[in-house]
C-alpha cells in the first residue's frame, strides 16, 4: 500500500514525576529489566460473518455479511517479580466488554491458574468499533436490534480474549515498561460541544480546541528487545457508516495492523510470536473521527479511506511517543476493584457542582438515546437529540411508563424507559483503579466525556498524591452501562446525556467511588468486593434463527467457482472470484481464515494474504433456502503468480458440518 503523507505530531517532554523517576531515550539498565515480568498475547475474536447483528449503531438489520478484517484481543500481562503481584491488561476490537464476557473470562483463567488471575488484577477493555458481530451481553437493551444474545459470537470473544491472556502469560519474561506522549489534534472533533460548553471556564481551559489530544503509551520490552505496545487515545470507532455490513476493527483496529503488519512485519496465522499493539480510548463519549461532523465524513467522503486515514495518524502520534522521551515505569504493582450499585449512590456535597447532597437513580434511558448520535451513527430520526420534558405529549407514543419519583430523579431528561429497572441494563457495575509504577488506569464501564473524564483524572490523582497525567481513563472496560457526562453537559440531554442511565449526579458518584478506591490503594488496604450483579431472566433470550441446512445449487458443488479471476491484471487492479459456499456460521474460522491469496514461489504456493488483510474481502449472499455464494476480492499489490483459495464449510440436514475447498484460475499480476 502507498504511504501518504502524514501530519507532524508534536512531541511533549516529560517533567520528572515526584517519585524523581529519570527519563531516558533508552532505559535499558540491567536492573530495570530484573524489577518485573512482562508478556504479550494476541488471538482472534471475530464472530459470525453472516446473519449475526451488529453492535454499536443499534441500528434493525444491519446483519454480518461478510469479513474486511478479522478482529482481534490483544494482552499484556506485568509481573512484579519482588512480591509476585501481577496485572493482566487486554485491549479488544470489540464495540464494549460486557459483565457477561468478564464473568466468563474469569471462570476459564481460574480453571487454568486459579487465583491467579482475578477480578481484581484483570482489566478487559474493547476499542469501541462499530463493526464487529453483537449478542455478546446479558443485558437485553444492548441484544435488541441483534435479535438476542448470539452464544457462538459471545464463546468466540471469551475463547480469543482467554487464548491471548495464556499466550501472554506463557510469554513473561524478565522486562521493563516505559512511558512516552505526544498529540493528535486532527483525529478527533466534539461531536457533542453545545454540552461541552455548559462546562465551567477551568475545565474547558484544559481542552481549548474542546478535544483530548493526548497520545500515551506504554512500551514493553523483554532484554532490550521490543515486544509490544498500547496506545490510548480518545476518538470513538465510528469511521465506518451504518450502512456497512463487514465485520471491521475500525480505525484503532486498522492503526493496530499498520503497526502490527506493515511495520513490524507479523503474519497473524504464523506461529511464532511477534509485536502486539493496542489502540485503547479514553474518555471518547464525546469524541468523534468523523471530521466533518456528519456520518462518514471526515477528512475525504469515502469511510473506508477515513478509516485508514485515521488509523494511521493514530499509528504515527503513538510510534513518536514510543520513540520519543520516556519515563521508565518503576515500583509496585497493584490493583482495587468492587462492584457498585449505581442506581442508588448517595454522593457526598464535595463532588457536586452546587455543593449540595444528591443521589444517583436506577438506569434510565431518555428520548435523546432513541435520536443516536447525529454525526456518528442517528436512530430514529424525527426524534431530535436535546429532548427534555417540554416534548412530553408529543413523543408519549415512544414512552414507556416510569414512576414519578423516577421521573424527578433524572430530571430533565425526558424518561423513555427505565432499562435499570427491567435488568434490560445493569445497575450494578464492576469499577477499578489498576496501578503500573508511577501509571493509574482508572477502569470505567462505560462512555465518559472528555470534562468528566478530566474531573475523574482531577478526583483520583488528588487522592494519590500524583500528577494528573499519570492518571489514565480506561474506557469501555469491564462492562458497559452507556454514558457518562458531567451534570452540567448532562442538563442539555444531548445524546450522551440522555444515555448517562443513572442520572445528572453520575458523574459525582463515580468521582466519589473512585476516591474511595484510590485512597485503599494508597493505604494498601483490601476493599469489599460489593455485590456481584444478578443474571437478568432474559440473559441469554435469541430470537435469530441458526443454520438449518446448506445445498448447492442445481448441478453444482460446494468450492466450486462460479466466476473466476481473470488470466492476468494490473499492479492496484481488483481481482474477484465469487465460490459456491456454506453458512459461515457454520466455521467461524478462528486463528484462521476464509480465503488465502496465495503466490506461486520456486514451483510452491505460499500464503500472501487472507480475510485479517486491508487489501482482501470476503463477502457472503444467501442465494435461495439453502444456497449461498463467497465473492473474495484482492487488491493486486505486487507482480507474480497468484490465485485464490476459499476455506468454506457445509452442514447437511443430520448436522454433518464437511469442510471444502475451492480454487481459482492461476493469474498473473504486471
Amino acid at each position: 500500500m502507498r504511504r501518504r503523507p502524514r501530519s507532524l505530531v508534536a512531541v511533549l517532554a516529560l517533567a520528572l514525576v515526584a517519585t524523581g523517576v529519570s527519563v531516558n531515550r533508552t532505559p535499558s539498565a540491567q536492573a530495570v529489566d530484573t524489577a518485573y515480568l512482562v508478556g504479550r498475547g494476541i488471538s482472534d475474536i471475530t464472530g459470525p460473518a453472516a446473519e449475526n447483528g451488529m453492535m454499536g449503531y443499534s441500528k434493525f438489520g444491519q446483519n454480518t455479511t461478510g469479513i474486511h478484517q478479522r478482529l482481534r484481543a490483544r494482552a499484556f500481562v506485568a509481573v512484579e517479580q519482588a512480591t509476585g503481584q501481577r496485572v493482566a491488561y487486554v485491549n479488544s476490537d470489540l464495540g464494549m466488554i460486557f459483565q457477561a464476557q468478564r464473568d466468563a473470562v474469569l471462570v476459564k483463567l481460574q480453571a487454568k491458574y486459579g487465583d491467579l488471575y482475578s477480578e481484581r488484577n484483570v482489566l478487559l477493555s474493547a476499542t469501541h468499533t462499530h463493526s464487529g458481530p453483537g449478542g455478546q451481553s446479558h443485558n437485553l437493551a444492548y441484544n435488541l436490534s441483534i435479535y438476542g444474545f448470539q452464544k457462538q459470537a459471545f464463546d468466540a470473544t471469551v475463547d480469543g480474549i482467554v487464548e491471548a491472556i495464556t499466550q501472554a502469560h506463557q510469554n513473561l519474561a524478565p522486562g521493563s515498561i516505559s512511558l512516552g506522549r505526544s498529540t493528535l489534534t486532527n483525529a478527533s472533533v466534539n461531536r457533542s460541544r453545545i454540552a461541552f460548553d455548559q462546562n465551567p471556564a477551568a475545565d474547558k481551559a484544559a481542552f481549548p480546541q474542546a478535544i483530548d489530544p493526548a497520545v500515551t503509551v506504554l512500551r514493553f520490552q523483554q532484554g532490550g528487545s521490543d515486544i509490544g505496545a498500547i496506545s490510548w487515545f480518545a476518538t470513538h470507532a465510528t469511521s465506518i457508516t451504518n450502512e456497512n455490513t463487514l465485520i471491521s476493527p475500525d480505525n484503532k483496529g486498522y492503526a493496530a495492523y499498520r503497526w502490527e503488519h506493515d511495520e513490524k512485519g507479523v503474519r497473524y496465522l504464523d506461529e511464532s510470536q511477534g509485536f502486539v499493539a493496542a489502540f485503547p480510548n479514553t474518555n471518547a463519549g464525546d469524541m468523534s473521527p468523523n471530521l466533518n461532523l456528519k456520518p462518514g465524513s471526515g477528512p475525504t467522503e469515502d469511510p473506508l479511506l477515513n478509516q485508514q486515514i485515521l488509523g494511521d495518524r493514530q499509528q504515527q502520534a503513538a510510534e513518536q511517543a514510543y520513540n520519543g522521551p520516556r519515563a521508565t515505569i518503576t515500583g509496585s504493582l497493584d490493583a482495587r476493584m468492587r462492584y457498585v450499585d449505581m442506581s442508588a449512590v448517595q454522593v457526598d456535597p464535595r463532588y457536586t457542582p452546587d455543593g449540595e447532597a444528591h443521589r444517583t437513580c436506577p438506569g434510565v434511558v431518555g428520548a435523546s438515546t432513541l435520536a443516536g448520535s447525529v454525526e456518528d451513527g442517528p436512530a430514529i430520526a424525527i426524534i431530535p437529540e436535546g429532548v427534555t420534558n417540554p416534548f412530553f405529549e408529543a413523543l408519549k407514543p415512544f414512552k414507556v411508563d416510569v414512576a414519578p419519583w423516577l421521573i424527578s430523579c433524572q430530571s430533565p431528561k425526558l424518561a423513555a424507559v427505565p432499562t435499570g429497572l427491567l435488568q434490560a441494563t445493569p445497575d450494578i457495575v464492576p469499577i477499578q483503579l489498576v496501578k503500573l509504577g508511577q501509571f493509574y488506569l482508572v477502569a470505567m464501564p462505560g462512555e465518559v466525556t472528555i470534562v468528566a473524564g478530566l474531573r475523574l483524572r482531577r478526583t483520583v490523582a488528588g487522592e494519590l498524591g500524583v500528577p494528573i497525567e499519570n492518571v489514565l481513563v480506561s474506557g469501555y472496560s469491564n462492562a458497559y452501562s452507556s454514558y457518562v457526562t458531567t451534570p452540567e453537559e448532562y442538563q442539555l440531554q444531548q445524546y450522551e446525556g440522555g444515555s448517562t442511565l443513572f442520572g445528572k449526579y453520575t458523574l459525582p458518584a463515580y468521582q466519589q467511588e473512585f476516591a474511595g478506591l484510590a485512597k485503599a490503594l494508597k493505604a494498601g488496604t483490601p476493599v469489599p468486593p460489593g455485590t456481584h450483579p444478578p443474571k437478568p431472566i432474559t440473559a441469554e433470550l435469541n430470537l435469530q434463527t441458526g443454520v438449518v441446512f446448506d445445498a448447492p445449487p442445481p448441478f453444482k458443488s460446494f468450492g466450486q467457482v462460479l466466476t473466476d479471476a481473470a488470466p492476468q491484471y494490473q499492479r492496484g487492479a481488483t481481482v474477484s472470484v465469487v465460490f459456491v459456499t456454506g453458512h459461515p456460521k457454520n466455521n467461524l474460522h478462528r486463528n484462521g481464515t476464509f480465503l488465502e491469496v496465495q503466490r506461486q514461489v520456486g514451483g510452491q504456493w505460499q500464503r500472501v494474504a487472507d480475510d485479517g488483510d486491508w487489501n482482501t474481502t470476503y463477502r457472503w449472499e444467501r442465494g435461495g433456502l439453502a444456497d449461498s455464494k463467497a465473492t473474495i476480492t484482492w487488491k493486486a499489490t505486487e507482480p507474480g503468480t497468484y490465485r485464490i483459495v476459499h476455506h468454506g464449510d457445509s452442514k447437511a440436514l443430520n448436522g454433518t458440518i464437511t469442510p471444502f475447498t475451492g480454487t481459482s484460475r492461476t493469474f498473473t499480476v504486471s
